[in-house]
């Protein structure tokens, strides 16, 4: 079964947006676990313009799905995970200015550093997952360097996916299986949505957790939170 992992830093922005408690992350959170979320994301940034240190640490004693943080392995950001120490967490390459990822990492450059980071996160008993593009090179030094799991950058099949969504995820279902030789588990996300989910699940059936949230969120505003969280479910069947 391939779970959903909902990523509510838009709801945080949302809260941000007017001050105060309105929407309140941590419902919301729970709410969507209630609904049929099999994982709750969140991405803190330095300048907590959407979710924040205290949201973190508020959210952990209380949801009962995974809890995956995902965030540029800085010292901050490695202190609280290890404080925190949630089921998964997935290291991106974004520098603290990005609005949003736009890439996988490096990880044949970065392999001393993502080498370091992640043992010590493994250390803690908590499963690592890295960012990376649909490279078969860049998954073997994710390997290399101790990840449990990659994460495929998905924003390139989205992109080109109305046009030919055969080319689309041939790069991807190449690169799952790279993956899976290595023994990787597999985690997808970015730009994935109910026009193009099912279909990139129905080429990668063995995928372990997609990871979306602004598509998601947005697609709430229309349909409600529970009948999206199950619309995005069914798209995993």
């Amino acid at each position: 079964m391939t779970r959903l992992s909902v990523n509510i830093n838009k709801v945080a922005t949302l809260r941000n947006a007017r001050g105060g408690n309105v929407p309140d992350v941590v419902k919301v959170a729970l709410d969507c676990e209630s609904f049929g979320a099999d994982g709750i994301t969140v991405h803190p940034r330095p300048d907590e313009r959407h979710i924040r240190k205290s949201d973190v640490y508020n959210l952990r004693p209380l949801l009962h799905t995974e809890f995956n943080i995902e965030g540029y392995p800085s010292p901050e950001f490695i202190d609280l995970v290890l404080k925190v120490k949630p089921h998964q967490v997935t290291l991106v390459p974004d520098s603290p200015s990005q609005l949003t990822s736009n890439c996988g990492w490096d990880t044949k450059t970065h392999l001393e550093f993502l080498s370091e980071v992640l043992d010590a996160f493994n250390n803690a008993g908590i499963r690592t997952s890295v960012f990376v593009g649909a490279d078969a090179g860049m998954i073997e030094y994710a390997a290399k360097a101790g990840a449990d799991r990659v994460e495929l950058y998905t924003e390139p099949y989205a992109s080109a996916y109305t046009a030919n969504r055969e080319a689309a995820v041939a790069p991807f279902i190449e690169a799952a299986k790279v993956a899976r030789s290595l023994g990787l588990g597999l985690n997808a996300g970015h730009d994935l949505s109910l026009v193009n989910l099912n279909y990139f699940y129905k080429n990668i059936p063995w995928l372990d957790e997609v990871s979306i949230g602004h598509a998601l969120i947005s697609d709430a505003l229309y349909l409600g939170l529970q009948r999206t969280i199950q619309e995005y479910k069914n798209c995993l069947k």
